[in-house]
């Protein structure tokens, strides 16, 4: 019996607005690091204003790996609200992410920023969006992220 192979859909857009990190240093965890969400859009499939007071909650591993644990809400023009969770990896040379760190802009193409993302509504009408599983290409700019999510099919 041969699996199927899956196929990757465009869905929808996203472009969140960030506030500058928070380095919590190194704690149990590890070294921890928090950025919080000033807003920001969600276009295409599904069309949205992210919310401020969501945040990332990065785990930075020894070799500069990023795990990235992003939890941020959106809120239709119908007033239905999301709740997206996008949890992946950003890694890359050294010399980039450095560069990374330090805000500059850095073609994607240099580095591998890739997230899974759910999505939990209470809404009837987007409740297909929690059938679904998302992954994602992402961009870190300065002060934003921007990534298209693809529907896993």
């Amino acid at each position: 019996m041969t699996l199927p192979v899956p196929a990757l859909d465009p869905a929808f857009d996203v472009v969140v607005d960030l506030a500058p990190l928070e380095d919590h240093g190194a704690t149990s965890a590890g070294h921890r690091r928090v950025v919080p969400i000033l807003g920001g859009q969600v276009t295409g499939g599904v069309e949205a204003e992210i919310l401020p007071g969501g945040a990332d909650w990065q785990l930075v591993r020894h070799d500069g790996t990023i795990e990235i644990d992003g939890r941020y809400s959106a809120r239709t023009a119908s007033g239905a609200l999301l709740l997206l969770h996008a949890r992946g990896l950003r890694t890359g040379a050294p010399e980039v992410l450095a560069r990374l760190g330090r805000g500059d802009d850095v073609d994607p193409a240099d580095y591998c920023f890739r997230t899974t993302v759910s999505i939990e509504t209470a809404a009837p009408e987007l409740a297909h969006l929690q059938r679904s599983l998302f992954l994602a290409a992402a961009e870190r700019r300065a002060s934003s992220v921007r990534y298209r999510a693809y529907r896993v099919g």
